[in-house]
């Protein structure tokens, strides 16, 4: 009965860690663009086409490295960036699969430029401007040591 418990347990360990993805930033490079217009917005925007190696990650929990950026933290606006602020996506530096938007269940507790480790399910986003290419929901995070 005892040995029984510990399969078990063997078991349910080995499933939750293989629920879990590790993903690096080339992975989500694999995307390329196009500029799509949008009507509602009266201007073009770079319309991603992801490649399937992308696509078959999404609705998958997955974990990455990267630089925390507290946005807007009032607005629960928190970004995953390959890069430190001061080179990320919106310096212009980088492209828009060098970010990742976040959506935690509790109030994340690191600082911008910290390095930490954020695990998710991962949406892909084509359509909607207002939001990144890539959104992590349900997120979970350490910092990197």
């Amino acid at each position: 009965m005892k040995n029984n418990k510990i399969l078990w347990f063997l078991l349910l360990c080995t499933f939750l860690c293989s629920a879990q993805q590790k993903v690096t930033w080339e992975d989500l490079g694999a995307v390329n663009y196009s500029e799509k217009y949008f009507s509602a917005y009266d201007s073009y925007f770079l319309y991603p086409h992801f490649e399937k190696s992308v696509k078959t990650l999404e609705g998958k929990r997955i974990t990455i490295s990267g630089y925390f950026l507290n946005i807007a933290p009032d607005e629960k606006i928190y970004i995953l960036s390959k890069s430190p602020m001061a080179s990320c996506f919106f310096c212009g530096m980088a492209g828009p699969e060098t970010a990742i938007e976040l959506h935690f269940t509790l109030k994340p507790k690191f600082a911008t430029d910290e390095l930490v480790t954020i695990s998710g399910i991962l949406k892909l986003n084509a359509d909607d401007v207002e939001h990144f290419n890539y959104i992590l929901t349900d997120c979970k995070g350490a910092i990197v040591q």
